[in-house]
């Protein structure tokens, strides 16, 4: 609708912009430097983020960044993983059988990691996703995997990512002592900036082909950051509200006042945008 409007080769601020294309803030930048490292050095990950931060952009730069004929990436995000379903995920993702009890699953997992990394000389990473949402045995499982060759080394390289409670209500805890001492790298990721959250409309702006003019002014890109509060998925759904209207009122720029009457017309109670 509105792409044609301001002539537009991609909708600019869709969940399907390839990886390439998306914005890499200097946060993020670091932060995917030591994902790499971790999967070089088969390393224990955690990343956290505020709800809308990035976490799931980190992971597909992170996962395209990878060579295929040097990884196999594993991926997973169920908010109900048991220990058991955890190694059957993983077995099923390299098309593997699971054996049906736990333990049996776990030396069937660490046996294939061998043939891969000895045979294929390739290295194993899996990002576990959502997991704020694990329950205490399954984030205590990760102690006993990572245990391995008398914790000379590990199997594999494990990223958990989560929201920012996985860190301050969970692992932060007592109990997890044995898990967090585990931990090799800790990244966050913080809300955009001003100038970052200019620098992110942008880069979509040019994904979409407009290169050449204004779409939003000086004063419109302070109020998206105001109101977004530096959060790429709130940025993302008012920029995309805001083009819709400013195509339906024939803006060619979309002010500070048009993003006013979009953010007043289009938020819900508690401050989400609809």
């Amino acid at each position: 609708m509105y792409e044609t409007f301001y002539h537009m080769t991609h909708t600019p601020f869709s969940r399907n912009v390839p990886p390439e294309a998306l914005y890499e803030s200097r946060a993020m930048e670091d932060c995917l430097g030591r994902l790499s490292y971790a999967a070089d050095r088969q390393l224990f990950a955690v990343v956290t983020a505020d709800a809308g931060c990035g976490k799931s952009t980190l992971i597909r730069k992170f996962a395209s960044s990878l060579p295929k004929e040097k990884y196999i990436f594993l991926y997973l995000s169920d908010s109900k993983l048991t220990p058991r379903w955890f190694y059957k995920g993983l077995l099923d993702q390299l098309g593997l059988e699971s054996k049906f009890y736990r333990g049996d699953a776990k030396r069937q997992l660490q046996k294939e990691i061998e043939i891969i990394r000895g045979v294929h000389g390739q290295r194993v990473v899996c990002v576990l996703d959502e997991a704020h949402l694990l329950e205490k045995e399954t984030i205590e499982e990760f102690r006993f995997l990572l245990n391995y060759r008398f914790d000379s080394e590990s199997p594999m390289a494990l990223v958990l990512v989560g929201q920012s409670e996985l860190w301050d209500d969970k692992l932060r805890l007592k109990r997890y002592d044995a898990v967090r001492q585990r931990i090799d790298i800790n990244c966050v990721l913080p809300h955009l900036d001003r100038a970052e959250t200019e620098k992110y409309i942008q880069s979509h702006l040019i994904y979409a082909g407009v290169t050449d003019r204004e779409l939003f002014s000086r004063r419109a890109l302070d109020e998206i950051f105001r109101i977004s509060s530096g959060i790429p998925r709130q940025v993302n759904r008012i920029c995309e509200k805001a083009l819709m209207y400013g195509c339906q009122q024939s803006l060619h720029v979309i002010d500070d006042q048009d993003i006013l009457y979009v953010s007043e017309h289009e938020m819900l109670k508690g401050g989400e945008l609809a």
